[in-house]
Formats: structure tokens, sequence, C-alpha cells
């Protein structure tokens, strides 16, 4: 059985290493490229784009792919629409994995934005230190609320560098524990935090930390679509790719949060 697996998640990685104990799966990790230097997969690695859904198409039929897996990122919006078009040309079987969005809990004080942009204009001006959790490619949007101090953690630099007039940078590599994260809001002095509802365990711990120091979040929403028959968790999803039953397992419907 030959699988590829379009990664940029937690749980591709999860997804990957489980693959790689497969001795009758022959499985490739696809990376968008847009990270210099992506942690070290199990099994192979292609870097690169298709060329959209025909290029997918034609990638699924000419390496006589079996099964397509969707692990991407919630807000690869683009990708997801790319996988479901390219699965129903190629009559590959689609697997979607992807986390539940989180869900607002008692003591959460949240500003829903639907993007970037509204995140930006949801900023209260009276909170002058902002965390930006965003991803590196989402910070531009930022810019037309120049009046803020900007803390922004990233994998890698930022090329090219935001134009804030106040920002720091943190280069670092999550899962961040919920001691690390309440202890950076204290030492940053942070009074709102930014964020995409990513979902799943790796990244809430920022949640609980804004939560138990009492700090509002604007929480970007996640795009409108999402997939029927989608997976939450690498070992479902596993058991699913191997059952080998399922016809397409995905089609774009609405989703919300």
């Amino acid at each position: 059985m030959r699988v590829l697996v379009l990664g940029g998640s937690a749980q591709a990685s999860e997804l990957a290493a489980l693959l790689a104990q497969q001795r009758d799966v022959e499985a490739v990790l696809s990376l968008a490229g847009r990270t210099k230097a992506p942690a070290a997969s199990p099994i192979p690695v292609r870097v690169g784009g298709f060329g959209g859904a025909d290029g997918l198409a034609e990638y699924l039929e000419t390496r006589r792919v079996n099964v397509l897996v969707d692990a991407t990122h919630p807000f690869a919006e683009q990708i997801t629409r790319n996988a479901a078009i390219a699965a129903a040309r190629a009559n590959v079987r689609l697997v979607v994995l992807s986390r539940p969005p989180w869900r607002k809990e008692p003591g959460d004080r949240w500003i829903m934005a639907s993007d970037m942009a509204a995140a930006a204009k949801a900023l209260p001006r009276d909170a002058r230190r902002v965390f930006l959790t965003v991803g590196r490619l989402q910070i531009a949007a930022f810019e037309a609320a120049p009046q803020h101090f900007y803390l922004i953690r990233s994998i890698e630099a930022l090329d090219p560098a935001p134009d804030l007039p106040e920002q720091k940078l943190i280069l670092a590599r999550g899962p961040f524990t919920l001691d690390d994260e309440e202890r950076l809001l204290r030492e940053e002095a942070i009074e709102i935090i930014v964020a995409k509802n990513s979902g799943g365990a790796a990244a809430h711990a920022k949640v609980e930390a804004a939560r138990r120091l009492g700090l509002t979040i604007v929480m970007v929403e996640r795009p409108g679509l999402e997939s029927r028959g989608s997976f939450h968790n690498a070992a479902e999803a596993l058991a699913r790719i191997l059952k080998g039953s399922i016809a397409h397992d995905a089609a774009p419907a609405s989703r919300g949060v």
C-alpha cells in the first residue's frame, strides 16, 4: 500500500511514526517547505507544492498512491480543498486527520475574530503589550495596528521583518508547558494574546495560562471548511488507512468553531 501524507501538523508527525512501523506500507510525508529546518521524519519526505489540485492528482496517479492523508494545519485552506478535489479525480481514498478546535471553558475570556485583519482591529487600544502566536506568515496583518508592542514567537527568523515599531522576537519550537507559558506571559507583562484556534493539546498551554492569569485572547476562528469523516488522532487514522474499506472520507462541509 502506498500512502501520501500531506503534513504540517503535529498529528502528521505522529502518523508518520506509526506508518514507519508498518511492513506493507510505503509512506511519504509531503511538506510545503515554509519551514527551513523541519523536524526529522521517520519516513521519506518530499518538500514543495504540487501545482494545485491538478498537479496533486497527477502525482497520485503516476506514483500509484492508494491513500491520501490530509494532515495539514487546520488553517491550510487551499491544500485541504486541493486534496479533496485531487483524491476524487485520481480515485484515491482520502483520510482526513484534523484535531478538533478548542472550546471556550469557564474562565476563558475570548474575543472571536473571523480572520487576521479582524483580529488586528479587535485589539483594545488600552492593551499595550500583545503576544502574537499566529505563525510568521500572518504577522503582516498587524501592521495595521502599529500602536501596540508585539511579542512574536516563531520557529524561524521573520523574513521580511514585519513593519512594527515595537516588537520582540523569540525563536522557539513547541510544545510548551503550562508553566513555561505562564512564566513568559508574566515576564513580558503581556496584556492580551492573539491565537489561531488550531486545536489539539500541543498548543493548548497558552490558552490555559491565559485563563489562569485572567488574560483575554483574540481567537481567530477556523476557515469555513471541514471534512466529514475526519479523525482526531493518528491511531484512528492509521486504523482507517489499513482497513482499506472506505471510499472518500472527506468532502468539504461547513464547520464553524
